[in-house]
């Protein structure tokens, strides 16, 4: 066994690159092999760039096949691999492991088929989120899920942690978009999963198992996703608050009134004046500041308009503007889809997190981190998907500071485990990775634990698929203090082998 969740420990190989890279060239063209250090630079991280190791080797597979081999070798040889795509991920997914490949399915950027009559594009995993839009976009069709990283993250990576994006309220996350994938376990077998280009498929529902799952139970090497017809129109109303409590019952009346926004997203005074200052939105300045899309027939916007507008008067709204054309919808929309980049222009560094917490407690957990920024000395700029409570509050700090990443993890910390107390989640769309591993302790009890460990070893029987990534051993949760102990023993988890 590979992996002891009791443990949390790995026996993996301590291989040679030398004499790995000799085995791989005998199925991997060698300028697709890297292995020095000026070529395994860039794959040192992702977007939780605080977070760094270089990995021993890296893989550009470009065929299906490729991957099987890569995979079969390194079951073979017990050597982990962790499957990379975009490289945009928030958590440290993708974080190099000791002794680990990487094998990047960049080079799967092929869009293989869009079918108009079925609504349907099948898609290699490296292509961009964006691009399937754009592709589809002459057939009047479009692709929902819009992560504010659209332009670069991969469809794969999509999957992978569940994305969502400022239409996810009315059109789903990816696991509500996609029709069927193409996987790879860890035998290196080629697995069809979901029903594809058909209705349904037969047995346990093994597609939406997939999403979320961070690379763990299989390497995905074809997705296919659903397209939507593009509404007939669709306006946006900006809305400003005073109190970010009148902000959050604005979007709590909304939503109780029986009205789906196709976005309902919030940004705080320091977020907005960020995104202004960075791309000249026309944002007014105000402590809270909401983006409400509506979308379908002429008829149906004019009359849900009448109501939205009302709300948000009565939650004491002091400037409220409609968009006047898709030109300026565009540019409501642009401000905040670059959010986090504009944060950046006023901090050395900042730390993104991603919680989810019933609406309900929107004002309470706000307040609250409002409280925890002044016990840290750590300016926090708060951006979110308010319609389904899917938080990202992004913490400003400078690395150069002694100390200073570490107050900023601290108050995350804080800010994850507030979400779970409130009845919400560590996270929304950005998954686990190694930066929320911790706080999985917290969320959940070791008979869930347990679960998650069976299902990993079911899939994964050899444990190599990005070992020690979203799931806690026992182990690490008992001394955190996190899990209860039963006669100052562990629990220990029969693992199943096929």
């Amino acid at each position: 066994m590979a992996f002891d969740p009791l443990t949390g420990q790995f026996e993996f190989s301590n291989w040679e690159k030398q004499q790995v890279f000799s085995d791989l060239l005998e199925f991997i063209p060698q300028q697709n092999l890297l292995n020095k250090p000026s070529q395994l630079t860039p794959y040192e991280c992702d977007g939780l760039s605080a977070y760094r190791k270089i990995p021993k080797m890296v893989v550009l597979a470009e065929t299906i096949e490729q991957c099987q081999q890569v995979v079969r070798y390194c079951n073979k040889h017990n050597i982990p691999l962790i499957a990379r795509g975009a490289g945009t991920g928030l958590a440290g997914g993708v974080l190099p492991v000791e002794q680990a490949i990487i094998l990047s399915l960049a080079k799967f950027n092929r869009i293989e088929k869009i079918d108009p009559l079925q609504r349907l594009a099948v898609v290699q995993p490296g292509v961009r989120n964006l691009a399937i839009t754009e592709a589809a976009n002459q057939y009047g069709l479009y692709y929902a899920p819009d992560p504010s990283s659209q332009i670069a993250c991969s469809i794969g990576g999509n999957v992978a942690e569940n994305s969502g994006g400022v239409h996810s309220l009315k059109y789903g996350l990816t696991v509500n978009n996609v029709l069927g994938l193409k996987i790879i376990n860890s035998d290196g077998e080629l697995l069809e999963i979901g029903g594809g280009e058909c209705m349904d498929s037969p047995g346990y529902d093994l597609l939406a198992l997939m999403h979320g799952s961070e690379g763990l139970l299989g390497i995905i090497v074809e997705v296919t996703v659903r397209l939507i017809p593009k509404p007939e129109a669709a306006q946006v109303v900006l809305a400003a608050f005073n109190k970010i409590t009148d902000a959050g019952e604005a979007v709590r009346d909304i939503i109780s009134s029986g009205i789906i926004p196709a976005g309902l997203e919030m940004m705080d005074r320091l977020a907005t004046q960020a995104a202004e200052d960075f791309i000249h939105a026309d944002y007014p300045l105000a402590e809270a500041l909401l983006l409400c899309e509506l979308d379908g027939t002429h008829s149906e916007i004019q009359q849900q308009m009448v109501s939205v507008r009302q709300i948000l008067e009565k939650c004491n709204s002091h400037d409220i503007r409609l968009s006047e054309n898709d030109q300026q919808r565009a540019m409501f929309w642009a401000g905040r889809k670059a959010a986090f980049p504009a944060v950046g222009r006023i901090s050395p560094d900042y730390y993104c997190m991603d919680g989810t917490i019933p609406r309900k407690a929107l004002p309470e957990v706000l307040g609250r981190i409002a409280e925890f920024s002044g016990q840290y000395g750590l300016r926090v700029a708060n951006v979110f998907h308010a319609g389904d409570g899917n938080l990202h509050p992004l913490i400003l700090y400078d690395a150069n500071i002694p100390g200073d990443l570490q107050k900023a993890e601290n108050l995350g910390s804080d800010i994850l485990k507030l979400c779970v107390d409130m009845g919400g989640t560590i996270t929304g769309e950005h998954g686990v990775g190694v930066e929320k591993i911790d706080q999985m302790c917290h969320q959940f009890q070791t008979a869930e634990l347990r679960q998650f460990h069976l299902i990993k070893a079911q899939l994964d029987n050899s444990g190599i698929l990005n070992p020690g990534k979203a799931i806690p051993s026992l182990h690490r949760c008992a001394e955190l203090g996190a899990m209860h102990v039963h006669n100052g023993e562990l629990p220990h988890p029969e693992i199943p082998r096929f």
